[in-house]
C-alpha cells in the first residue's frame, strides 16, 4: 500500500512511519519542516513533501497516488484548536476524494450519554464525524490515555507522581478510564492499512484494564518504587488553575494541559466488544497498564532513544517534546584544551584510583564517609589498571557503563542517593586547534526526595565538578610531549 502520514513528526506519527515501512508499505509524509523528518527519510521507501494541512493545495498534492491517508494532526497548543482541526480535517477529506481508498484518524473516546463534553473531546469527535461523513471511507480509532514516553497525558501523570508526595484529590479522580499502550495503538493503525475492504466506522481501542485516575497514579508509583501519594481532599479544582500548576511541574504547557484536564471529568471507557471483531488484536494480546508503564520507564541515562530505529515505541524518541521520559537534571561543561585529543583522552581514561579525581581536596572523601555511614560503597575502591578501563568494571564509587576509546567515558555512581547519577567525559576537536573537553552530569531523581537532594547539593555540586573540569584540562596540557 502507498500510505500518506499527516503528523509524521508528532508523537504517534513518528512511531507509525517505521512500522508501516516494516510492514512493507511505501510511506509519504506531509511536513511543514523537512529538517524535523530527517530520521524518517533515512528509512527505505519514505519520502517527504513540504506542505500544511491548512493549505488545501498542498494537501491535494500530497494525496496524489496514495491508497491510505493517516490523519494524526492535533492542534491543542493553539487557542483556536477546535476550528483549526476541523478545517484541517475538511481539507484532507476533500483532497482524498477520488484518490485514496481509506482514511484513518486517531481521535479520543466519546463519553457515554448526550451531555456536554470538554472542548478537547468535542473537537476530537467533530473531526471524526467530518471523516465519517466524508467522501472516502474512514476508520476513526478512538482512544483514552496512551501509555508511553512522549504521550502528553502519560508525561503529566509521570511527572506529577514523581515530583509530589501529596496531590489534590478532585472528584474526577474516581472516573473510570481505559488506557492503551502505544504499541497497541500502532498495531491497530497498521492493521487499518491492511483491511481487506475499505471500512467506514468508529472503533474504540483500549487496553484490558479499566481503572480510575486515582488507580493509575497509585499503580505508577508502585511500579517505579515510589510511595503512594497522599490525597488531599479537593472538591473543586478549576482546570485553569490546575493547568498552571501542571505547567510548572511537568513539560506540558498550560495551553495544552487545560483542555486535557477538562476531559478528565468524563468516564473514558471503550464500548463493549471493541475492538474485537473489527480489528485483529496484537498477536500476544493487548498490554495491561503495568506492562505498558514498565516498557516506558527509562532506567538508564537519557540519551534519547530514537524509536524508529528500535523495537520499543514506549521509550523516548528524538522527535518527542523536551522532558519526555521522566524528570531528569543535566549539567554540562565544555572547555578548550591546548592538548591534543589523544593527550586529553589519556588523562580522562586514567582518572580515579591513585591518580585522583582532580577536584576539591577532601570533597569526595567526606562524601564517601557519609556514604559508608549509610551502608554504601564509600569513596575509594580503586581501579583495575592505572591507564585503561573496561566496560562494567569498578572505578572507585563509580561503575564504568561504557568506554569508547579515544572519545567517551560514561560512569554511573554507586553511592547511596535518592536517584541515579551519571558522569560523562568526552573528547571533541577544537576548531582552532587542540581539543575540547566535554563533561556532563546527569541525575535521574527517584521521587520527591530525589528532587530535594539535587537542589540541596546544587551549589557544592557546581564547585566540585567545575574545579574537576578545570584541573583535568590543565593536567592534560601539562603532559610531557610524546
Amino acid at each position: 500500500m502507498r500510505c500518506l502520514v499527516l503528523g509524521a513528526t508528532g508523537y504517534v506519527g513518528g512511531r507509525l512511519v517505521p512500522r508501516l515501512v516494516h510492514a512493507g508499505h511505501e510511506v509519504r509524509c506531509l511536513v511543514r519542516d523537512p529538517a524535523r523528518a530527517t530520521d524518517l527519510t533515512r528509512l527505505p521507501g519514505v519520502r517527504t513533501v513540504v506542505g500544511d494541512v491548512l493549505d488545501p493545495e498542498s494537501v491535494r498534492a500530497a494525496t496524489e497516488d496514495v491508497d491510505v491517508v493517516f490523519h494524526l494532526v492535533h492542534s491543542l497548543a493553539r487557542a483556536d484548536f477546535r476550528d483549526t482541526d476541523r478545517i484541517a480535517a475538511e481539507n484532507v477529506a476533500l483532497a482524498a476524494a477520488g484518490r485514496a481508498a481509506q482514511v484513518v484518524y486517531l481521535g479520543g473516546l466519546r463519553p457515554p450519554g448526550d451531555g456536554a463534553v470538554s472542548r478537547h473531546l468535542a473537537s476530537r469527535a467533530e473531526v471524526g464525524d467530518v471523516f465519517l461523513a466524508g467522501p472516502v471511507p474512514a476508520v476513526v480509532l478512538q482512544a483514552s490515555m496512551i501509555i508511553g514516553s512522549g504521550s502528553t497525558s502519560f508525561e503529566m501523570l509521570r511527572h506529577l507522581a514523581e515530583r509530589l508526595p501529596a496531590l489534590p484529590g478532585p472528584r474526577w479522580l474516581d472516573n473510570p478510564t481505559q488506557p492503551v499502550a502505544i504499541a497497541d495503538v500502532l498495531h491497530y493503525l497498521v492493521a487499518c492499512a491492511d483491511l481487506p475492504e475499505p471500512m467506514n466506522r468508529a472503533v474504540d481501542i483500549g487496553g484490558p484494564d479499566v481503572l480510575t485516575y486515582r488507580d493509575l497514579i497509585a499503580r505508577y508509583a508502585r511500579i517505579v518504587g515510589l510511595p503512594t501519594p497522599i490525597w488531599l481532599p479537593t472538591p473543586v479544582f478549576p482546570a485553569g488553575l490546575s493547568a498552571l500548576a501542571v505547567s510548572g511541574l511537568t513539560p506540558v504547557s498550560a495551553a495544552v494541559a487545560e483542555p486535557l484536564l477538562e476531559s478528565l471529568a468524563h468516564p473514558m471507557v471503550c464500548a463493549e466488544g471493541e475492538p474485537e471483531g473489527v480489528l485483529p488484536d496484537p498477536p500476544a494480546g493487548r498490554l495491561d497498564f503495568e506492562e505498558a508503564v514498565r516498557r516506558g520507564v527509562v532506567a538508564g541515562p537519557p540519551e534519547r532513544v530514537c524509536a524508529q530505529n528500535g523495537d520499543e515505541p514506549a521509550l523516548p524518541a528524538a522527535h518527542d517534546p523536551a522532558g519526555s521520559g521522566g524528570p531528569v537534571y543535566v549539567e554540562e561543561r565544555r572547555m578548550s584544551c591546548a592538548a591534543t585529543p589523544a593527550e586529553l583522552w589519556r588523562v580522562i581514561e586514567s582518572i580515579g584510583g591513585d591518580n585522583g579525581w582532580y577536584s576539591v581536596p577532601f570533597a569526595w572523601q567526606l562524601r564517601g564517609v557519609l556514604d559508608r555511614a549509610l551502608g554504601g560503597v564509600g569513596a575509594y575502591r580503586g581501579r583495575r589498571d592505572p591507564a585503561t578501563l573496561r566496560n562494567g568494571e569498578v572505578l572507585d564509587w563509580w561503575r564504568v557503563e561504557r568506554v569508547d576509546p579515544g572519545l567517551r567515558l560514561l560512569l554511573r555512581a554507586e553511592m547511596r542517593m535518592p536517584g541515579t547519577a551519571w558522569l560523562e567525559m568526552s573528547v571533541g576537536q577544537d576548531p582552532v586547534g587542540g581539543s575540547e573537553y566535554r563533561q556532563r552530569v546527569t541525575f535521574r531523581p527517584a521521587g520527591p526526595a530525589g528532587h530535594l537532594y539535587w537542589w540541596g547539593q546544587r551549589l557544592g555540586h557546581e564547585v566540585v565538578f567545575g574545579v574537576m573540569a578545570r584541573r583535568l584540562v590543565r593536567a592534560a596540557e601539562r603532559q610531557p610531549v610524546t
